[in-house]
């Protein structure tokens, strides 16, 4: 008998998703200090900053997003719920990510990315509200 869920195997897919994606960030934060020789901080090297925020704002919203897609999963919500959730959740730090990358400016990738993470976020608590108080 399988007593793993459904919801729970989607969360463990979408986190190992989310994990590949810090894990590939790390390597561009380190491919870019032995570019340029740097070993702490970023020594105003404009690709070594723009490589440490991706790396770091990815980080950043890593608690609450992966927090969210686990209570999805031990609330019930239905699968289809938490690969929504995941989905948005990493193509909106994927985009926030690559637009990041190419610029400290303001670009679609980065607003794009912050909104669908948000976007995500309102949905799980949407539903986490709606478990909660049915």
């Amino acid at each position: 008998m399988d007593i793993v869920s459904p919801s729970a195997r989607a969360a463990a897919l979408w986190t190992a998703l989310f994990l590949i994606l810090t894990l590939v960030l790390s390597l561009l934060v380190v491919r870019q200090r032995s570019l340029h020789k740097v070993l702490i901080g970023d020594d105003g090297v404009p690709e070594l900053v723009r490589a440490i925020r991706a790396f770091g704002n990815a980080t950043e919203y890593a608690g609450a997003g992966l927090g969210a897609l686990i209570m999805l999963a031990v609330s019930g919500a239905p699968p289809l719920a938490v690969h929504l959730y995941g989905l948005l959740f990493l193509i909106g730090r994927v985009g926030h990510a690559v637009g990041i990358s190419q610029t400290t400016g303001a670009s679609l990738g980065r607003s794009g990315g912050t909104l669908l993470t948000w976007v995500a976020f309102i949905f799980a608590i949407t539903v986490l509200l709606f478990d909660a108080i049915s």
